[in-house]
């Protein structure tokens, strides 16, 4: 199965009530991963999530939840190493996106995902042979 890199937007529109389709749309993708045990991301991504649901969503999530909902991601995380941040360099320079991005990219393909579950990148574009998606773009 085909795994796909979850970017830590959709984490935290998960838990966030101020766009309710957004929330939905991320809390059915996340299900459907989860089901299907084909979901990735990486620290860096739950770092992300933690510490903006924990200080900038209004109101916060309580950090014990934000800490037990981290923990239950951590199954999908990779690892990512020195040769993930030398990836990145390349990929920053060949694709021109910004370095926290490129490190999604290598992330993402170290950990065999095909695409990646993103609103930062452009939907629609393939970069180091990963296809961004973004979920909650309208038909």
């Amino acid at each position: 199965m085909e795994k796909t890199f979850v970017d830590s937007n959709v984490l935290i529109y998960s838990r966030d009530n101020t766009d309710g389709r957004k929330q939905r749309v991320a809390q059915r993708v996340l299900e459907e991963l989860w089901t299907q045990g084909t979901g990735t991301l990486s620290i860096q991504v739950l770092q992300e999530f933690y510490s903006t649901v924990t200080r900038k969503l209004k109101p916060p999530v309580p950090k014990e939840y934000a800490r037990e909902v981290v923990e239950d991601y951590l199954l999908w995380c990779g690892q990512t190493t020195a040769d993930e941040v030398k990836a990145a360099f390349r990929i920053e320079d060949e694709s021109r996106i910004n370095f926290w991005d490129a490190l999604i990219v290598a992330c993402a393909r170290r950990n065999g995902a095909t695409r990646i579950l993103s609103e930062d990148m452009n939907s629609g574009q393939s970069i180091a042979g990963i296809l961004i998606v973004n979920p909650f773009s309208t038909p």
